[in-house]
């Protein structure tokens, strides 16, 4: 018996200390990140996001969320610092050696996640990836000009481009432009060329694509569905953070890469989980369930700030949204029709009443942190009269009925709202058409739309990726221009800014360009909304948010802040 009691005895000590543990390690789950109490080091910063990534593959997609986390993944040659200035990242230096020539020298001493050591090799493979026809990459425009890239040695390559293309360096600096490993990348092809059953070697494949021509295209058609399988799923870049686990629709784990050589970082690792709703979101970073809510809409921002246990954190923006006109249907394509709505639109009351005053009206396309923007243009101010004016003398004198096509994202839709009120005063009858973000991209993209609202952020900081693709009669539809405009002019000019090294040329052919994009009106250019970002005062320190948007984790810590 007495054997027996001690056994009895033994069992409920041992039960009541596994649910201690148990239950401390749910407290610390649930807390969001908490570090080492006295130097600030290791732990977990949990971020809650508003959407899901779309793919870890750099080539596979070009939405900020998977950019987000992407950025943490992978280094570029050129990194953005949060002023958006241009700064070594695996590229030391850089310099053009001809009009079409870029020289690059590469960092040394760096590895891949996988513990394969960075070359040359790896740069070239990368670039000859995005642009291969056969992964039809989303982000191919960003480096469609890369003709050839030539290896010179293990730590420097020559860019060849097809022709001059000034703001090259800036477009390096996308997250898209993330160096993969020739290993990983390797072995997405030989994945595709397998599951395709081609008999073209990995080998052959590429001496194929260096040739081109009718031989290469047939290859390159039978895999092309199969690219991506790997790189889907798996990731091998240089920087901080190295992919743990993916729940899609839920959360992104990424844990510290140890062998990292541009910096040291005092976190162990990073969560981003997938939380849709915006009040959700604030009531997990109150709670401390998250140390950071990423895309605070305005309406929120007052609770934010003025709790104890919270702190907003607000950046300018890059981003712009504005008002499209699809100008191949009527009556869009009368610029007097245009240009009586870019009157009628009060630009100051939507930021005042539905961005609660956040963000600042738009001048133009750019916002005035983009290279290239013009302080000095001539914009448009609300002018009813005007308005009623243009119309009386348009197309439509007795104004017409239209449909205004929009995303489910609230402010868009507010914004609509007011448009609609707005317009109705001179005689134009609006209908809001709402739909899920996918369809509505695929939507405009195909013309569908009459009018339209969207965002564009200028990621690259510079004047060509914020015009370029909206306004360029090449890139109608998918590529950006949803408003299907086309003016020689500025066809001619968008090239000549991308095309010359001399930055003063540059600088006025986009001058040139947005006083004809204010003039001609393809779009009503709204605001620059400001990013908005929220911290739990007890979790982490030392969080940067840029103005494309970006939440900067290269100086986070743990502990009250000072």
């Amino acid at each position: 018996m007495a054997k027996k009691g001690f056994t009895y005895v033994l069992f409920l000590t041992l039960m009541l200390v596994l649910a201690a543990c148990s239950s401390d390690e749910n407290v610390d789950e649930a807390a969001g990140g908490e570090g080492n109490a006295e130097d600030g080091s290791g732990g977990t910063i949990n971020i809650g996001m508003s959407e899901d990534m779309v793919t870890v593959d750099p080539h596979g997609s070009n939405d900020s969320a998977s950019a987000q986390i992407r950025r943490n993944i992978y280094e570029s040659l050129i990194f953005q610092d949060e002023n958006l200035e241009l700064t070594p990242g695996l590229a030391t230096e850089w310099e053009a050696t001809e009009d079409t020539v870029w020289n690059f020298k590469l960092r040394e001493g760096t590895t891949f996640h996988s513990g394969q050591a960075f070359t040359a090799e790896d740069v070239k493979a990368t670039i000859d990836r995005v642009n291969d026809p056969a992964v039809a990459s989303q982000v191919a425009f960003l480096y469609e000009m890369i003709e050839e890239v030539k290896v010179v040695g293990d730590y420097e390559v020559n860019l060849h481009t097809a022709y001059a293309f000034a703001p090259l360096p800036a477009h390096l600096s996308h997250n898209a432009g993330g160096i993969m490993s020739k290993d990983l990348i390797d072995r997405d092809y030989q994945a595709a060329l397998d599951e395709a059953g081609s008999d073209v070697t990995l080998e052959e494949y590429y001496e194929l694509r260096e040739a081109g021509g009718d031989e290469f295209q047939a290859v390159a058609d039978e895999i092309s569905e199969y690219i991506g399988s790997v790189t889907g799923d798996e990731t091998d870049g240089t920087n901080h953070l190295q992919l743990a686990d993916r729940s899609p629709g839920d959360s992104v784990t990424l844990e510290k890469f140890e062998d990292f050589q541009n910096g040291e970082r005092e976190f162990d690792e990073v969560i981003f989980r997938v939380i849709p709703e915006t009040q959700a979101r604030l009531a997990e970073l109150e709670t401390g369930g998250i140390d950071i809510a990423a895309e605070v809409d305005t309406a929120s921002a007052e609770r934010i700030q003025s709790a104890d246990a919270t702190e907003l954190i607000e950046s300018d923006s890059v981003r712009m949204n504005y008002l499209g006109f699809n100008m191949d249907k009527e009556p869009f394509d009368d610029p007097l029709i245009r240009q009586a709505i870019a009157y009628a639109v009060d630009r100051d009351q939507i930021i005042d009443g539905v961005y609660d005053g956040y963000g600042i009206t738009a001048q133009s396309p750019l916002a005035p942190d983009v290279w290239g923007y013009d302080e000095g243009l001539e914009s448009v101010e609300v002018d009813i009269d005007k308005a009623q004016e243009l119309l009386s003398e348009s197309s439509q004198p007795d104004g017409f009925s239209t449909t205004l096509w929009v995303n489910d994202d609230s402010a868009i839709v507010d914004s609509a709202v007011y448009i609609q009120g707005a317009l109705s005063e001179i005689g134009i009858e609006v209908e809001i058409q709402q739909s899920e973000w996918g369809a509505f991209l695929d939507q405009t993209a195909n013309g569908e739309h009459d009018m339209f609202i969207l965002g564009w952020t200028t990621v690259t900081a510079d004047a060509d990726y914020g015009l370029y693709a909206l306004f360029h009669s090449k890139n109608f539809g998918a590529p950006g221009n949803r408003s299907f405009y086309s003016n020689e002019e500025v066809d001619a000019l968008l090239d000549e800014g991308r095309t010359t090294a001399d930055e003063t040329v540059r600088q006025e052919a986009y001058s040139e360009v947005q006083q004809i994009l204010i003039d001609d009106a393809p779009a009503v250019y709204l605001n620059h909304t400001s990013f908005l970002l929220g911290v739990n005062n007890d979790g982490v320190n030392n969080i940067g948010l840029d103005p494309v948007g970006n939440i900067r984790l290269e100086n986070a810590s743990f502990g009250n802040a000072e």
